[in-house]
């Protein structure tokens, strides 16, 4: 029997690949479970907060916002040159300070000449002329639980220099900065 030639209406009907719904279905659910987690981790152990003021010029600048890690510290310690934050003294209504861990536990310190000594060795975390030494004028030895936080322009800093704050407590350490923002112009009212 010859084949017809000529106009045909009918139409195979297409079958849905399983395999490949199977396949986007499967990136789609990895995608959605990820996005989900890293935004509970976030809110969770993360948090967002400005800086105020100028001490850790040129690295931080003020108004720029900075991420906090709160996690990275239930599971280690502050090291040495690490740029943390805390509330001083614990004071829940004061505004979250961001300085460098120049010393931890057990450190020997003393600011001379304008000059920090850790151990008896210059920090390598602080490397202006400091003016003012404050109570590390004299040789300080951390206790267990304590930290020396120094802004990095110390002219502008109020730090652990100073009688009314002192060393840091590890119970006030709200985290690690890991990620800097975008600069926020305060006094201007705009966003650059």
């Amino acid at each position: 029997m010859a084949k017809r030639k000529g106009l045909t209406f009918y139409q195979k009907k297409k079958r849905m690949n399983t395999s490949l719904v199977k396949e986007i279905f499967s990136w789609s659910a990895g995608i959605l479970i990820s996005v989900f987690v890293g935004v509970v981790a976030t809110l969770f152990f993360g948090m967002k907060i400005q800086v105020v003021g100028d001490s850790m010029h040129p690295d931080l600048l003020n108004g720029q916002s900075v991420y906090v890690d709160r996690f990275r510290y239930l599971l280690s310690t502050p090291k040495r040159g690490d740029v943390i934050v805390f509330l001083p003294n614990g004071n829940e209504n004061a505004h979250y300070y961001v300085k460098r861990v120049v010393a931890v536990p057990g450190d020997h310190l003393m600011i001379r000449d304008g000059v920090l000594y850790v151990n008896g060795l210059e920090s390598k975390w602080v490397k202006d002329y400091i003016k003012d030494p404050g109570i590390a004028v004299n040789d300080i030895t951390l206790k267990s639980k304590e930290y020396f936080c120094m802004g990095d322009d110390p002219q502008n800093s109020e730090d652990s220099r100073s009688a009314n704050l002192g060393a840091v407590e590890e119970i006030d350490i709200i985290g690690k900065v890991w990620f800097r923002g975008g600069y926020e112009e305060l006094d201007m009212g705009f966003v650059k």
